[in-house]
């Protein structure tokens, strides 16, 4: 047990992919803000939630004093304590654009009973995780869906989930604030690559980053995995805050993910925004403009990573051999004690065999399109003769 009486790595197998989805009610995320922080996105937004959303907007407004509330109770009570807790081991970084994988190889690297990592509820409830988690998640499991809406795989509180959730909960410039307000322009724009934040932006997000992180050492003082795709277009501050950090990067095949990128913000702009999403064309343009932020500044600065804390590896390749994969990976970033971990990975690949991911049909127009945009990153990445 850890310090706050949590399990340890609360992981459990997919649910089988044959199984059936169960139709329900899942809060929207912004219900994890505090007053300031839905304040600011409702003023970077000019308030313009839609009219059948306004019951919505009143609930949030509401609850997010109690997590206001909630949050300075959590610092009374471990502030200090979380203050002094030391990082000795800086974290594991999974990066990779989103729909390559990430998903994947984070489930796998957190098997290694020597990490831990962020889950659901700690991204969701990041102001007051210490106080709470323990009785929501023992009562309140049917708050969120089993699945996730995008590609079916599990969801729930215990979950791995990305720290970029939790940096949105924290009131800080994301480029996911985009699907609260889907039809008006990014609140935040360059907060993707941080290039977008002032000064003093930039020193509150490194501070709330640092202090969250501090946060979940102390609820479970293991090495943190971590994964989230924004930190790809992140290395140079994430190296300035953790140099002993490592970076696992998977890639997959750009004619795959351009579809699958695109349904994933049509189904959170549908599950989680505060107005009904009309503009497909300005989401299809995020998806090709956010990929060459990612690209463009991973390639300009994973130089900067020292030798032996960086490995790449590509999503077809994981999925053929994970095994072979995963030895690779340990061995590209330093990481001793594959064999003790194999026998947990064999099992969790023969628990969730038969897991089949979403397939998307391009049409002539967008593969000549994604090709003319991204085509240095298509052919970097040996995937100009791939089959889509």
């Amino acid at each position: 047990m850890n310090p706050v009486g949590i399990p340890s790595n609360p992981v459990t197998p997919l649910p089988p992919a044959a199984s059936p989805v169960r139709e329900e009610w899942s809060p929207r995320m912004w219900e994890g803000l505090d007053f300031i922080g839905w304040l600011r996105l409702l003023v970077r937004n000019k308030f313009a939630v839609e009219p059948p959303y306004w019951y919505i907007a009143g609930f949030i407004s509401g609850i997010s004093f109690s997590h206001m509330v909630m949050r300075w109770i959590q610092h009374g009570l471990y502030g200090d304590r979380i203050a002094r807790t030391p990082m000795t081991d800086h974290p594991i970084f999974v990066i990779g654009h989103w729909r390559t994988g990430t998903t994947l190889l984070h489930e796998l690297m957190i098997l290694d009973d020597r990490f831990t990592y962020p889950d659901t509820y700690a991204c969701m409830e990041p102001n007051h995780t210490l106080l709470t988690e323990a009785f929501v998640k023992r009562y309140m499991g049917w708050a969120v869906p089993d699945r996730r809406p995008m590609d079916m795989m599990a969801a729930g509180w215990s979950r791995p989930q990305e720290d970029e959730f939790a940096l949105c909960m924290l009131g800080l410039p994301s480029t996911y604030t985009d699907f609260a307000f889907p039809n008006r322009p990014p609140a935040y724009p360059g907060s993707l690559d941080l290039s977008g934040l002032s000064p003093s932006q930039l020193v509150r997000w490194k501070r709330e980053l640092h202090r969250y992180l501090q946060m979940l050492t102390f609820r479970d003082p293991r090495r943190l995995v971590l994964k989230s795709p924004p930190h790809t277009a992140r290395v140079p501050v994430l190296l300035e805050m953790f140099p002993d950090a490592r970076f696992v990067h998977i890639v997959r095949n750009p004619y795959v993910v351009f579809p699958s990128t695109v349904n994933l913000w049509k189904a959170l702009g549908r599950k989680h925004g505060l107005q009904t999403p009309r503009n497909e064309a300005a989401i299809r343009e995020k998806v090709f403009r956010e990929f060459r932020v990612i690209y463009d500044r991973l390639e300009e600065t994973k130089g900067l990573i020292p030798p032996g804390r960086f490995h790449e590896l590509r999503y077809e390749s994981l999925v053929k051999d994970p095994v072979a994969e995963m030895r690779a990976v340990y061995a590209g970033v330093g990481l001793d004690g594959f064999e003790i971990y194999r026998p947990k990975l064999e099992s969790y690949l023969h628990q969730n065999a038969g897991y089949e991911t979403n397939t998307y049909e391009l049409s002539g127009a967008e593969r000549d399109e994604i090709t003319r945009r991204w085509g240095d990153v298509i052919r970097r990445y040996k995937y100009d003769d791939q089959p889509t």
